[in-house]
């Protein structure tokens, strides 16, 4: 395909094809709650990195000592409290994160 034929036919975004809204003032504020967004994705992330290190001085220090590398009464607690404080999705997002900080056996 030749360039003029590729420029043709891509054609510009407009602010409601990006962001779903139909005035210029919604675009404005949804394009900065993305950012926000985008802001604590990015703090999220580092969070659970952080929680998956921790948790992996946890298991180490547990099997050295010659315990398990899980503690399923612990876990028990966490998915608790994730689900008294985000309802049943907190379940579901506890044990991912769980999942995610048992590392690999």
């Amino acid at each position: 395909m030749s360039s003029t034929t590729t420029a043709s036919t891509t054609t510009a975004r407009t602010a409601a094809d990006v962001t779903g809204a139909h005035t210029d003032e919604a675009a404005s504020l949804i394009a900065d709650a993305r950012t926000r967004i985008d802001a604590l994705d990015d703090r999220i992330i580092g969070l659970v990195q952080e929680r998956m290190a921790v948790s992996t001085v946890i298991q180490e220090a547990r099997m050295t000592s010659g315990g398990r590398r899980v503690n399923l009464s612990r876990e028990m607690e966490i998915l608790g409290q994730y689900r008294d404080a985000l309802g049943r999705p907190g379940t579901s997002l506890a044990m991912t994160l769980l999942e995610l900080c048992r590392g690999r056996v």
